[in-house]
């Protein structure tokens, strides 16, 4: 057995005892059942390297052990939701612009969309990822904008211009022994010409800069496209046996499960309490009303709105202005820029999304959501009607007796929204 140390995001840590031959899918069962969160296969561990500025999510099936082994004194595992994990299954086309998909053997495109990922999971097929990169140049701040080719053999470059001979290519990096990392410390540091980092990382090199290939994409689709193709080439039909395993599980429980809900992501329960915190109702008439009258009734009557019996409905201790505060989605007073940071980190999936209060007026609340790998945020106001306060995202035209109907509506219905609310931006206390 060995030891074991995971860091939540708000700074808490865990050990845990694990064998071996542990696995990380494992490891986050264990997490999950221990910290009493909901399991929605989306849990991963992070390999996270503060001095270098770099993290990536280990992959389900790696040891977590022989992981740790590789890494500095400096660096952690943290605890971490990433919806994105496996949406190349679902939806391949969003992760491979047409342009940037080409095959070694001359195709003339005859190999159809539909059979994309099995030529990447196929070991015998030789998809290839092609695209401009910026390297960066070796123990110098500037960078140089180069035609490369990812391959299952290697990353390389053309030394010219965008010709695919074999005497003009380059290796830069291989894949066996080597990790792809999201550069996260932004770009200043680096010099960097865009916003979009990554960097292979050999596997044996622990902390030095030197060994590190620090590279930087157009925009963060092709960006996505490199990384993803990465995986899908060192791994192949693993990934895809890994993706498959929560549906094999429902049947199968392992030890570390926990408790089976039947809850949808698409249409989560209204009253979800497997996060960091519970409702709690000081008022025992109205506990007993919401245990017996359960879903969205019993928070319509505004007779029951108010816990504390203030006369004022925009008392702050009035249920409809508090009762958000028990929900994973839900992240109070932090700032935009913090908003951005978790959608990032959890995936930039469509429909991932998270409420906050907001900056600009104290009445308000902002909903931040991910559409198309774009972070946008809408403006939740509050309006009266009647001596009672409602929730509305549309300037009225669909109102809230309080922010969980509202995210519930939106879950089932897209309404002025680019897509519906589909993953809670959610962090775990451990």
């Amino acid at each position: 057995m060995e030891i074991v140390k995971v860091w939540s995001e708000d700074g808490a840590g865990k050990v845990v005892e694990i064998p071996a031959d542990m696995m990380a899918r494992d490891v986050c069962q264990l997490l999950v059942y221990k910290s009493h969160c909901l399991d929605d296969n989306a849990w991963t561990l992070v390999e996270h390297h503060p001095i270098l500025g770099l993290e990536r999510c280990l992959e389900d099936h790696e040891l977590v052990v022989q992981v740790q082994a590789s890494m500095s004194s400096d660096s952690k595992f943290l605890f971490r939701k990433n919806y994105a994990k496996y949406e190349f299954f679902r939806n391949p086309l969003n992760f491979f612009p047409e342009q940037m998909v080409a095959w070694c053997q001359e195709s003339d495109g005859s190999i159809p969309q539909s059979q994309l990922l099995q030529n990447f999971l196929n070991s015998s097929s030789c998809p290839e990822i092609q695209g401009h990169l910026y390297l960066k140049e070796p123990g110098r701040k500037s960078w140089k904008k180069l035609y490369m080719f990812l391959r299952r053999s290697g990353l390389y470059y053309s030394t010219k211009g965008t010709s695919k001979e074999p005497r003009h290519l380059q290796l830069l990096s291989d894949l066996e022994d080597s990790n792809i990392f999201t550069i996260i410390t932004g770009r200043k540091l680096h010099n960097a010409p865009t916003d979009y980092q990554f960097c292979i990382k050999p596997s044996k090199a622990r902390s030095d800069c030197k060994e590190l290939k620090m590279l930087c994409a157009e925009d963060e689709q092709s960006r996505t496209c490199w990384m993803t193709a990465f995986r899908l080439l060192k791994y192949g039909i693993v990934l895809y046996q890994s993706y498959n395993v929560p549906q094999q599980r429902k049947s199968n429980l392992s030890p570390f499960s926990a408790p089976v809900r039947s809850v949808s992501e698409n249409s989560l329960v209204a009253m979800d309490f497997s996060g960091r915190t519970g409702r709690v109702i000081d008022n025992p008439v109205e506990a007993q009303s919401a245990a017996l009258e359960e879903g969205q009734t019993w928070r319509k009557r505004s007779q029951r709105m108010n816990v504390l019996g203030s006369p004022s409905p925009l008392h702050p201790s009035s249920l409809s202005t508090v009762i958000h505060r028990t929900q994973v989605w839900f992240h109070g007073r932090i700032m935009r820029e913090e908003a951005h940071r978790m959608i990032i980190q959890q995936g930039q999936v469509d429909g991932l999304f998270l409420l906050r209060d907001s900056q600009s007026n104290p009445k308000a609340f902002v909903l931040t959501l991910c559409h198309h790998q774009k972070i946008k945020h809408f403006q939740i106001l509050p309006c009266e009607e009647d001596g009672q306060v409602f929730f509305s995202l549309d300037d009225g035209a669909t109102k809230f007796t309080d922010l969980i109907h509202l995210v519930e509506f939106y879950q089932l219905n897209r309404g002025v929204l680019p897509c519906k609310l589909k993953h809670p931006c959610t962090a775990v206390a451990l």
